[in-house]
């Protein structure tokens, strides 16, 4: 299968040695996600799902901010995208795409690799939805959080009110959502938020790209595997996630990368394991 980049107009793509780097890229808009993007976000991530020489990916902003949320020009023109003259079936076609941005983003969550959000600037709105969606996060010093559809008379309906609560405390969660307050970097650390905060972003990208490196050299399989078990047991008891592993390793654990594994740890050399 060709691993040919797509090309796409919102976003740029760069593969090099296992990393695929995912830059939204309308940084005159910051990165607002307008009708192109949400579907070229399933595009890219389906992309790198489906090609073994993606290890794991890496997800910035290009210019001032990381992404502004949902573009204001695309939610005004939702009302005539689904007009109908039957009340009830215009409902239906806004129910219709509601579910189809929300899958724009669940995506990022299936793509069995690793996904590591690199954040500067403003992450409101819609981009809370997205960030969500990635396995870590991290962000520069400049950093500001909020959930802003309260502060368009809406709730939040593409993940941020079912993914937040999973990432901070469910009151801290709650007070986002009905305030729209800024969260800074600093407080976005202490919550849980982020993983890591960097001082600049450039060195937020050096430092997420070193994290994604390391991740790249291990085994792909295993990784994969460790993905889909934590997303698994974030949404079962943990009596079905050990019956899952069970299931998973009785098939995967004996494999070329732990062969290799254990042979390079007898060599005493770095592993080096196949796409």
């Amino acid at each position: 299968m060709s691993t040919a980049i797509p090309e796409l107009t919102t976003m740029a793509i760069v593969l090099n040695e296992g990393l695929a780097e995912i830059t939204l890229n309308r940084p005159e808009r910051s990165n607002a996600i307008n009708q192109a993007m949400w579907q070229e976000l399933r595009m890219a991530f389906s992309w790198a799902d489906e090609h073994d020489e993606v290890r794991v990916v890496m997800l910035s902003g290009a210019g001032r901010n990381f992404c502004a949320g949902i573009d204001l020009a695309m939610l005004a023109g939702v009302a005539e995208r689904v007009a109908h003259r039957d009340p009830a079936r215009e409902r239906e076609a806004l129910r219709r795409v509601i579910l189809d941005l929300q899958d724009c983003l669940s995506t990022i969550e299936r793509c069995r690799k690793p996904v590591l959000a690199a954040i500067h600037g403003a992450c409101i709105g819609g981009a809370i939805d997205l960030v969500s969606c990635c396995d870590m996060r991290y962000a520069a010093a400049d950093v500001h959080f909020a959930v802003r559809e309260i502060d368009v008379g809406m709730t939040a309906d593409v993940g941020t009110l079912q993914r937040l609560p999973r990432l901070v405390a469910d009151g801290i969660a709650r007070e986002m959502a009905y305030t729209g307050r800024k969260v800074d970097g600093f407080e976005a650390k202490l919550i849980g938020l982020i993983n890591q905060l960097f001082e600049t972003p450039e060195t937020l990208l050096d430092g997420v790209r070193e994290i994604a490196r390391t991740i790249a050299a291990k085994s792909p399989l295993a990784i994969r595997g460790s993905k889909e078990m934590l997303n698994y047991g974030r949404d079962h008891s943990v009596a079905d996630g050990l019956n899952y592993v069970a299931t998973w390793n009785a098939s995967m654990l004996t494999s070329s990368d732990l062969e290799e594994a254990m042979t390079a740890m007898r060599e005493k050399r770095p592993p080096s394991f196949s796409d």
